[in-house]
């Protein structure tokens, strides 16, 4: 019978639900800093290595991590605004007095998965401008490395 009525906002079931969903924001956030992290220092291993061997081609091996970690990066963000979401209708409903005993300890994730992960890589503040100068660094990095007797085309 107790799982009708409503608890406030005092409630320690509450606090703790509370507590519970921002560490799991917290962690989502914590995993796209460490894509960035992991990724300028992937990419500076690479472009140091291509430095010391004179093969500017091998730079745009560089590429391929920092699109993977745009994704991966992209993909965190678009969760952590979902939990971020969910915590907000939460917090709504603890205001409303509408949270249940059966409201707690669950995660019911707010929001579009591929609408969340799409604005996070093509339109985030967060994700565009580092990745797209990861990017310009790195094609910078291949004309700089660039022989001056080295044609600039393939053939």
């Amino acid at each position: 019978m107790s799982e009708n009525k409503p608890l406030n906002e005092n409630s320690s079931s509450v606090q703790t639900h509370l507590t519970i969903m921002q560490g799991v924001i917290n962690r989502m956030a914590e995993n796209s800093r460490s894509c960035k992290v992991w990724c300028v220092t992937l990419v500076a291993a690479v472009l140091v290595l291509v430095a010391r061997t004179g093969e500017p081609q091998h730079a745009l091996i560089a590429l391929v991590p920092t699109g993977l970690f745009w994704f991966l990066d992209a993909y965190y963000l678009g969760l952590e605004r979902r939990f971020r979401k969910s915590y907000n209708d939460f917090v709504s409903k603890v205001h409303r007095r509408k949270v249940g005993v059966t409201d707690l300890y669950m995660v019911n994730l707010v929001g579009s998965a591929i609408g969340q992960f799409l604005w996070a890589v093509f339109r985030s503040p967060s994700t565009v401008p580092f990745y797209v100068l990861v990017i310009v660094t790195i094609f910078l990095a291949y004309w700089l490395i660039i022989p001056s007797d080295m044609p600039l085309t393939g053939g």
